[in-house]
């Protein structure tokens, strides 16, 4: 399977998942804007933690670009909030709900629609922030990624990011969940396209067309993000639900990361 296929079965996934009233595909309503507007507000990068206020400084007239992050959730929140925001997202349906609330709240965002590794379309150093909650679990190369938002963010110039625990990938999570115990199945990293031991439940789920997963390391999560020429600045860790996951018992099960791009080159 192509990276193209990869894509395609993504975008088809996500645009039934928005249709389906998916978590992460309800448009926020007219009060959360209003509470926005008057500077009450928050975001998630990771599926309960709000991401610090600090993280983001003053948003009035920043440059934001919300990656991967369609949904009507987050871009318009930042909006709301005083940013000037481009949602980019691979799903139509994903991005029609962030387009749905500015039309309703009559908020300023640009819809973009593309792969999250190919930011090609905009120039270096267009942004000053760039907010990715956690979508890098369904691309199979996440280098690319960092290597592009380093381009594109100008120098100071931050992202954000969420990314599934390597841990995770570890366990069946399909298994029968009559006991408080996990069965240790896969090997890292995890790649369902060359997996040959997944559940029957996740054959079935991948039949009926659900998106492909695959597991990153810490090294190329964070290690990727000091290589494109980022430095670390700040983390944590969030849980899940353990109706998600049995995991969450035990483990954090995601993690964000705040990393900046340098105002100048280090000389060694």
């Amino acid at each position: 399977m192509t990276n193209h296929d990869i894509l395609r079965r993504s975008r088809a996934a996500w645009n039934h998942a928005a249709k389906s009233g998916n978590r992460w595909s309800q448009p926020i309503d007219a009060e959360t804007v209003a509470r926005a507007r008057e500077g009450d507000w928050q975001v998630i990068l990771t599926p309960n933690q709000a991401t610090p206020r600090s993280w983001f400084g003053d948003l009035a007239g920043k440059q934001v670009l919300c990656l991967a992050s369609g949904g009507g959730q987050q871009a318009p929140t930042l909006a709301a909030a005083g940013a000037d925001v481009v949602s980019f997202d691979l799903s139509d349906e994903q991005l029609a709900l962030d387009r749905q609330v500015a039309e309703r709240e009559g908020l300023a965002i640009r819809i973009e629609q593309g792969d999250m590794a190919d930011l090609s379309r905009f120039a270096d150093a267009s942004f000053d922030l760039i907010f990715n909650p956690c979508s890098t679990v369904f691309i199979p190369d996440v280098l690319p990624v960092w290597r592009e938002c380093a381009r594109v963010l100008r120098p100071g110039g931050r992202l954000m990011t969420g990314f599934m625990n390597p841990s995770y990938f570890l366990f069946d999570h399909e298994e029968d969940g009559t006991t408080d115990s996990l069965l240790v199945r896969h090997r890292l990293p995890y790649d369902e396209l060359e997996n040959d031991d997944l559940s029957e439940t996740r054959r079935r789920q991948l039949a009926d067309g659900e998106a492909l997963e695959f597991s990153h390391s810490l090294q190329t999560q964070i290690g990727g993000q000091l290589a494109a020429g980022l430095v670390l600045i700040d983390l944590y860790e969030d849980w899940w639900t353990s109706d998600a996951t049995r995991l969450n018992q035990f483990s954090p099960t995601t993690v964000a990361t705040l990393a900046m791009k340098p105002t100048h080159a280090s000389v060694d």
